[in-house]
């Protein structure tokens, strides 16, 4: 039975406290435009029940399909029956086959079915969860024609920088995209599609003028102006090599640091383009932000790239404000009950996201996003 869904829209009152004091920034690591500061906690949770995207798909105990491919509400331990069609932009069907509850976060995108989504919402799935009906956004506003039946992984391949791979420590493996911050903004904070394929297309045209290297200097446009896609141009050859050259150094840097940061329970980062804080991203436990901290260092680095705003350096004490700030004008509440709250708060100036898990042995929160606007 699907979950009861309710919404607080109430003021945050002065004098409350935030959900993330206590957090510490540490020194940045700089490379280029793009600068990443480690946040430690005093905490870190057990999150090792948690299961990933990447994993499930990869294991195939996690199913994505268009809306209206799966007959019946109701799936224990059968795989599910197919029907067509029924296929809509801003809807997806998910089933969690595993006996692992399945973390998703906002902003990463799965490949397939008639056009690539992004997830619009940070949420957690149950085990063995009957079919869950996802909102998500269109990030290929050119094709409505199948590829594929199901959604799996979008083909990109990380390095063995921390993380990458499975627990059984692959040193390169297929995933999902994360899209870079300014596409999720459009997704997590505006929730429009009109404003996410806006986003995504500014995001293309911006990847045609970036400069590669002497020998070519330019991407190979005709290859990014014949897709529509943001997973295919994300993954373009020469995108990917500019990508890389501001990605690397910085994954590099962190694997580097990762004993000692674990040792301190470091949890996530708080981020600046071109001397602009734009984005922190906080998990429960080092071992959570190890998982995904190859895709996120990646969208990091492309949203680097095509940056073209310069302003002074920034450093701790500002990313450490910019974290402590989480005083708004609103809040907003989603809940299922007995399995998570998802709070948004607006401020000034900012958007926050908080995932809390309400799973037995939990009722910490999973991950908080905050995006500066």
């Amino acid at each position: 039975m699907a979950g009861i869904v309710c919404l607080d829209l109430r003021p945050v009152h002065a004098g409350e406290q935030p959900s993330v004091s206590g957090y510490k920034v540490l020194e940045p690591i700089r490379h280029g435009s793009l600068t990443v500061f480690p946040v430690v906690a005093p905490k870190s949770y057990t999150t090792s029940e948690f299961l990933t995207l990447d994993e499930g798909l990869r294991s195939g105990e996690v199913v994505v399909t268009e809306y209206g491919n799966v007959r019946g509400l109701i799936r224990r331990h059968v795989a599910p029956a197919l029907q067509h069609d029924s296929a809509e932009v801003n809807r997806l069907v998910l089933i969690n086959n595993s006996k692992r509850p399945l973390l998703l976060l906002a902003g990463e995108i799965v490949a397939g079915g008639k056009q690539d989504r992004v997830i619009g919402k940070d949420r957690i799935v149950p085990a063995e969860s009957d079919p869950v009906d996802l909102s998500v956004f269109c990030v290929e506003p050119g094709r409505w024609v199948a590829t594929s039946e199901r959604f799996g992984t979008s083909g990109a391949t990380y390095g063995g920088g921390v993380g990458a791979g499975s627990a059984g420590g692959a040193s390169a493996s297929a995933g999902t995209l994360m899209a870079q911050p300014s596409v999720r903004a459009k997704a997590m904070g505006d929730k429009d599609q009109d404003q996410v394929w806006a986003e995504v297309r500014k995001q293309q045209q911006a990847m045609e003028t970036v400069e590669v290297s002497a020998a070519a200097p330019l991407v190979n446009t005709e290859a990014i102006r014949t897709t529509s896609s943001y997973a295919v141009v994300m993954e373009n050859r020469d995108v990917k090599e500019k990508v890389d050259e501001v990605a690397k150094p910085i994954e590099q840097n962190y694997q580097s640091l990762i004993g000692q940061l674990r040792d301190r329970k470091a949890v996530g980062v708080v981020v600046a383009v071109n001397g602009h804080i734009i984005w922190a991203d906080i998990f429960a436990s080092t071992e959570l932000l190890e998982k995904y901290w190859p895709k996120l260092v990646r969208s990091y680095a492309s949203e680097a790239v095509v940056s073209r705003a310069k302003g002074a350096e920034v450093g701790s004490a500002q990313a450490e404000a910019f974290l402590a700030d989480m005083e708004g004008r609103r809040e907003t509440i989603e809940s299922e009950p007995g399995v998570y709250r998802h709070t948004e708060v607006n401020g000034d100036g900012f958007k926050a996201f908080s995932l809390t898990s309400l799973l037995p042995k939990t009722g910490f929160e999973v991950h908080v996003a905050k995006m500066a606007e």
